[in-house]
């Protein structure tokens, strides 16, 4: 574990518990991402093909509470109307969120912070819910991207100064930008977040015309992360083979240190939901195959936790 120089003396064993409770000592991450219900607005949880139960927002919470996951990551204001039910679950706040009615053919992006990582402490305090860190989603490429250096920069460093875990989700978006899933730029956002001072990044890992994952390309993207960790973006729902194929390749081949999931896992009825956290954690936190980790989701194998 490296632990950053503005993390201050008298916060290390806060971090070192934040960051152990996140990752499972592993030194990977697990993100069980919900903050799509601003981002995507009602898209991914109500239409054709979705599970009727997935449009209570509680969904989240059953999963997250009954599965084996590294964090939950989600606003504050959703975790106010949820979390007194269920005060195990550990937690990301993200500080800012935009919604994506306003494309960037008519505004380049800005997300502003809705608050500070100083509401998030005082929130932790007074509630007692197991809060590890706080996040923050970065347009680079955007006219705005100045605006939000800074807010995200401020955010990183008075989180770690109280102990607190932080992940950036880097997206190259803008007018400037012609192809936001170029791997030699998004290798740039990496190191623009890693500058920053993040310890994790969550960002795209991209696929070919044919829809293969470019795995070995990918390695530019997590060198230039350097000893900030990558945790590659989830994506739309495919089928549970290829995706954990995908998740297994781009942390052993690629070398990436997690992954940020959220419509793979909470598109689904609740026990199978919670099978593909399951699976997800399986290869990402305790070294599963894919096979072995399919048996999970397909509840031939228990996941054996290990302490």
């Amino acid at each position: 574990m490296n632990i950053p120089l503005s993390v201050p003396k008298n916060k290390e064993s806060e971090y070192k518990k934040n960051f152990n409770t996140t990752t499972r000592g592993t030194g990977r991450m697990m993100m069980f991402a919900g903050d799509q219900k601003v981002e995507h607005l009602n898209d991914d949880f109500f239409g054709k093909d979705i599970p009727s139960e997935v449009a209570d927002p509680e969904h989240y919470f059953k999963i997250a509470e009954k599965a084996d996951i590294g964090v939950f990551a989600t606003q504050l204001g959703l975790l106010s109307r949820y979390g007194r039910d269920y005060k195990n679950i550990p937690y990301l706040i993200k500080t800012n969120s935009k919604t994506n009615l306003l494309s960037t053919e008519y505004k380049d992006p800005f997300s502003n912070n809705w608050i500070k990582v100083s509401d998030v402490v005082k929130f932790k305090k007074q509630t007692g819910l197991n809060i590890v860190g706080v996040g923050y989603t970065l347009y680079i490429g955007s006219w705005y991207e100045s605006a939000m250096f800074e807010q995200v920069s401020r955010m990183i460093f008075e989180a770690h100064q109280e102990g607190l875990l932080t992940v950036v989700w880097v997206y190259m978006r803008g007018r400037a930008i012609k192809d936001g899933e170029d791997l030699h730029l998004n290798a740039g956002g990496a190191g623009v977040a890693l500058c920053l001072g993040a310890d994790f990044i969550k960002i795209i890992c991209p696929k070919d015309k044919d829809g293969k994952q470019k795995t070995e390309e990918f390695k530019e993207v997590v060198n230039a992360a350097g000893r900030s960790g990558i945790i590659c973006v989830g994506g739309s729902k495919q089928s549970v083979p290829a995706f954990l194929q995908d998740l297994h390749d781009q942390i052993h081949i690629a070398g990436s240190r997690g992954c940020a999931v959220g419509r793979n896992i909470y598109q689904r009825p609740l026990d199978e939901a919670i099978n593909m956290a399951n699976a997800i954690s399986a290869i990402t936190l305790y070294g599963y195959s894919v096979e072995d980790a399919l048996a999970v989701f397909e509840g031939k194998k228990k996941l054996i936790i290990k302490k």
